[in-house]
């Protein structure tokens, strides 16, 4: 396979380091999609699960929640690896453990098993997480800078929405609903661990392997990523409350066992996100995020109305509204951020990002699932809601305070 060689077309800073290809930009693309599928591929089978084996709302959002921190864990120690021995090797680490997660999945018959599952997810996507998102940035052409950032952004909700959908589709209409979709992916992962032996590494430069547990976020950053951390904080909570409490208060207010219903509510939200980011990509990344979190705010205002009243029309209505502010927000946040990290130290930022992202995520989620065996799932989730409109409008005042002041 052939690569542009010629040095003056490499990014800025990547002079030592060997020009991406196109190959190289859709197999990646594909990696990421694919492991986002299977993070929210489970998340209609929550209920099967806990019918099956008995456990609580609370043990649900923990189960959820231990991939986020397995991956959050092997983020903090593996997330720069990729700058030091290449993104092609840890990838393809990535997807051999991913790959043995499915399997424990398809032989999964109880909890002890399903956690094994998910924490070996959690490890597998955390040693792609930082590797596949600088591979993006690495392998887009000179010539159009935003294409990195833009699948970086996405595409990870492309593959939540599909998973999401597709899984809630095999759990009602296919045979064998517990296992069918984890051979599924087993076999797309097999296929593209093939495919990324073919694409080209793009670090040049080897340096020794440092294993102590990090996330650098570089001195001229800190300012932008602490005005950012709000809004990637508000759109990550909202995606943890959807993807584990999400399938059950949509088919609690709509009285039905459905579970292709279930899952509707999280394709709704991560579908609209990832189409409102394809819609402001020209935008700039501060104004991309403010129209997110305003967009955010609307839709959880619509939400908590549409939980009171108990309208599932008006619940999906209102989380795509707040999924096209998660797709704008987070795009907005991760251009402003990782587009303008050093090349050398764009694993570490992009580490540094995501260790905040899963960590709002999980926490909030798993706190949620305690509170709803307390206070039940309609006023969890009213409450939940209130908070995330509150973090998102936090974000769109200092962004507009920011914009004020100028740069800096």
């Amino acid at each position: 396979m052939s690569t542009n060689a010629k040095s003056a077309q490499i990014p800025p800073g990547m002079a030592a380091d060997r020009a991406g290809s196109r190959l190289g930009l859709w197999v990646v693309t594909a990696v990421l999609g694919l492991f986002l599928f299977a993070a929210a591929a489970p998340t209609p089978l929550y209920r099967m699960y806990a019918a099956e084996w008995g456990f609580t709302p609370a043990m649900l959002t923990v189960i959820f929640a231990v991939y986020a921190v397995a991956l959050l864990a092997t983020l903090l120690v593996a997330g720069s690896v990729s700058d030091a021995v290449g993104r092609r090797p840890v990838i393809l680490g990535a997807l051999a453990v991913q790959s043995l997660s499915m399997l424990a999945f398809l032989v999964a018959d109880s909890v002890t098993w399903l956690l094994v599952a998910r924490i070996g997810q959690g490890v597998a996507t955390g040693l792609a997480t930082a590797a596949v998102a600088a591979s993006l940035i690495d392998h887009q052409p000179p010539t159009r800078p935003r294409l990195g950032p833009l699948l970086n952004a996405v595409t990870p909700m492309a593959g939540l929405a599909l998973g999401s959908l597709a899984a809630g589709a095999l759990v009602q209409y296919a045979p064998d609903p517990l296992r069918l979709v984890y051979a599924v992916m087993l076999a797309g992962f097999v296929m593209l661990a093939a495919a990324m032996l073919r694409v080209p590494e793009t670090v040049g430069q080897r340096r020794p392997v440092d294993l102590r547990p990090r996330a650098g976020v570089e001195p001229a950053l800190r300012a932008m990523f602490l005005a950012a951390l709000p809004c990637i904080i508000a759109c990550w909570a909202l995606g943890g409350l959807y993807l584990s409490l999400g399938p059950s208060l949509m088919t609690q207010i709509e009285h039905t066992a459905n579970h292709l219903l279930g899952s509707a509510i999280a394709f709704a939200l991560c579908a609209s996100g990832a189409t409102a980011g394809l819609l402001v990509r020209d935008r700039t990344p501060e104004r991309a995020m403010r129209i997110g979190c305003s967009l955010l705010i609307a839709g959880l205002a619509f939400s908590i109305a549409a939980i009171m009243i108990e309208s599932g029309v008006l619940l999906l209505a209102s989380s795509t509204v707040a999924g096209a502010g998660f797709g704008c927000a987070f795009l907005g946040a991760f251009r402003i951020l990782v587009a303008r990290a050093s090349p050398r130290r764009r694993g570490e930022v992009i580490a540094a990002l995501y260790v905040a992202a899963y960590l709002a995520l999980s926490i909030p989620a798993v706190a949620a699932g305690i509170v709803t065996t307390r206070v039940g799932l309609r006023a969890t989730s009213i409450g939940y809601a209130a908070a995330v409109a509150v973090m998102a409008g936090w974000s769109l005042i200092a962004a507009r305070s920011r914009s004020h002041s100028g740069p800096g």
